[in-house]
């Protein structure tokens, strides 16, 4: 990178690109104490809002809220590839409440691959739509949008669980597919609006967002398995669970109103919106597409980087991962039968995810431009075979099992998580910083549609995987 579109540092990192120049340091050092955005330079004066000192995150009320905004992000994907037993059950032939007939089918057995496609290939699409609209509506519109059309999905999805659809299986199949193509793509305009807005602000609130979005997942597993705990038939446990994303979805919508009414995000937000220069090669007018080539230039090894961890992991989880039995598998043991999968594959992999995710709060190694980030990432594709040896059933191409032990896929589940968590977030939170200041916001929907389409293509790879086992 040059040496005045490089990596500048915040206060809140503990990453510190090695070309900063000696003035440049003793420029910052004259501000010790100020919480100074890594996108802010004093080169280029925003007049009096510049040279005040930045508020305090008061009781750390925005980490709080982009943490918020960061689960809120995940967790209608989420909830829906967790209440799995649901879905088997109402695609069953099955009338009885406790729906327990056979529902190994086509449909059975390759759901999550289904849901997966359909989540991350409208997604895609919607990515692309946020970029070329990122100029020409705000944020705010974006997002609140985005937010209410979730909201209204839920609702419906709400209101249908206890509707019999046994006499229209593949309708309510083809309805569920239009739902989560929906909410997918909603969620992703918002995940990338929010990406975009956290690249004006100090890179821990870039990390507060990211971390929410694990601690989404985590959430919506143990929702899973306390309405599976609490309930008496998996109609009452899918009911109560997704009540739970329609007040939590709700509470998101107010939580982000109350944002910009606080003094230290409407101090980002004012510096953001304050134009760089006159003559700034980048500076586009309000209702151009910004520009491809120059934030491509700065962040295209970041977006490879992100593609590749999250094709690895959406090709195995949850797919892969919710198909793993017990070895020890006992009718009358609810540990190896009703909370194996919920646990051991939902659960465990969205808490590692967010412990990997929570590190870079403290540890950002390796840099930006360092060749072992993107040898760690592809270091992990050695997990797939990993996960295929596995107890996964049914098996009808692969017929042993190698890991023939249940802490075996604890084991790789942790590795899966924790990986895709640390690696995941390190080029994420880079690649708003690594640009000039005008142009933050569309990368970060940039790295949000590497992100999305590697999910894309490993949902896709997802399918064969299965139909390889």
């Amino acid at each position: 990178m040059d040496g005045k579109q490089s990596l500048q540092p915040s206060l809140n990192s503990t990453y510190m690109p090695s070309d900063i120049s000696c003035d440049e340091e003793h420029s910052e050092g004259e501000n010790v104490g100020g919480d100074t955005s890594p996108l802010l330079s004093r080169q280029h004066g925003a007049g009096s809002l510049a040279d005040r000192r930045p508020p305090e995150d008061s009781y750390n009320m925005v980490y709080f809220i982009f943490f918020l905004m960061g689960i809120g992000s995940l967790l209608p994907w989420n909830f829906f590839i967790t209440a799995k037993q649901y879905w088997l059950y109402k695609l069953s032939n099955s009338s009885s409440p406790s729906g327990h007939e056979d529902t190994q089918n086509d449909i059975g057995d390759y759901f999550e691959s289904y849901l997966a496609i359909a989540s991350t290939v409208p997604s895609v699409l919607c990515l692309i739509l946020n970029y070329l609209l990122v100029n020409r509506f705000s944020s705010r519109v974006r997002i609140l949008v985005s937010l209410i059309l979730i909201f209204l999905v839920f609702v419906v999805t709400t209101v249908l669980v206890k509707v019999d659809v046994s006499g229209c299986r593949m309708q309510f199949f083809g309805g569920t597919l239009v739902s989560v193509a929906l909410v997918s793509g909603m969620s992703n305009i918002f995940s990338g609006s929010m990406f975009g807005i956290s690249g004006h602000f100090p890179m821990r609130i870039s990390q507060a967002l990211i971390s929410g979005q694990a601690m989404g997942g985590t959430l919506s597993a143990v929702s899973s398995i306390v309405a599976l705990a609490v309930a008496n038939d998996v109609t009452n446990s899918a009911l109560v669970y997704f009540l739970i994303a329609d007040i939590f979805t709700l509470f998101c919508i107010g939580m982000y109103l109350l944002l910009p009414k606080l003094d230290y995000s409407r101090y980002y937000m004012e510096m953001a919106a304050t134009p760089v220069s006159e003559s700034n090669s980048h500076n586009s007018t309000s209702n151009s597409v910004p520009p491809l080539k120059p934030i491509l230039k700065k962040t295209w090894m970041l977006g490879c980087c992100v593609f590749y961890v999250f094709f690895i992991s959406i090709m195995i989880f949850p797919a892969v991962s919710s198909g793993i039995q017990s070895m020890n598998k006992d009718p009358g043991n609810p540990w190896t039968t009703t909370y194996f999968v919920p646990l051991t594959s939902f659960l465990l992999y969205n808490i590692a995810d967010f412990c990997g995710r929570q590190v870079t709060a403290w540890l950002q190694v390796p840099g930006p431009t360092s060749r072992m980030l993107p040898l760690l990432v592809c270091l992990r594709t050695i997990l797939v075979p990993l996960f295929i040896l596995c107890n996964y059933q049914p098996r009808y191409h692969l017929h042993n099992v190698f890991f023939a032990h249940d802490l075996f896929p604890v084991v790789f589940v942790c590795l899966l998580g924790v990986s895709n968590g640390y690696l995941g977030t390190l080029p994420m939170i880079y690649g708003p910083k690594v640009v000039p200041r005008e142009l933050a916001e569309p990368a970060g929907v940039i790295m949000s549609f590497f992100l999305t389409l590697g999910l894309a293509a490993g949902s896709a790879f997802s399918v064969g995987l299965v139909y390889c086992i």
